[in-house]
């Protein structure tokens, strides 16, 4: 498996995967798949230098990417934290792609100057809670009932971790 970050002809492969999670309707809160089109900004605000989004490639295909977001864009007081996002494949789920790629995203914190990372993962999402827990985050918070999939509600817990300073 190779990691490195995304480029702008990686795209397609990104919502790709992201849409299989709306569809799972375990790992995002979104309800409807989003379209390329819907997705180039969010892409382009994903700098390598401060937010980037990172691509796992497995034999020349992407099995998984994250992303580190700006948390609460303006308000400077929060410059330092960011929020992490990943998805895998399906064909390469429990293969330690997600582990893979949050270790790296977790490394790269201090060399982008974030101090605080943190996740946002559904109630009933234990697979992504225990790879948040294997690599060191610690519940942060825990929003109840606060996602409703056509009547079936499920609460949010914030993941988050402190990252060490660059030596």
């Amino acid at each position: 498996m190779n990691i490195r970050p995304a480029q702008i002809g990686d795209l397609s492969a990104l919502v790709e995967i992201y849409n299989q999670a709306v569809e799972s309707k375990r790992s995002t809160a979104d309800m409807e798949p989003v379209r390329v089109e819907d997705r180039e900004a969010w892409f382009h605000d994903h700098t390598p230098g401060a937010h980037p989004i990172f691509v796992a490639d497995v034999e020349g295909k992407t099995a998984g990417w994250c992303s580190l977001s700006t948390y609460r864009p303006g308000r400077a007081a929060l410059r330092f934290t960011a929020e992490l996002s990943y998805y895998i494949d399906g064909e390469y789920h429990h293969r330690g792609i997600a582990t893979a790629l949050v270790r790296h995203a977790v490394t790269a914190c201090p060399g982008l100057g974030i101090k605080n990372l943190f996740a946002i993962v559904l109630e009933h999402n234990s697979p992504s809670i225990r790879i948040l827990e294997k690599a060191g985050f610690q519940q942060w918070g825990f929003l109840p009932r606060v996602a409703d999939f056509h009547g079936e509600e499920c609460g949010q817990y914030y993941f988050g971790m402190r990252i060490p300073a660059k030596e």
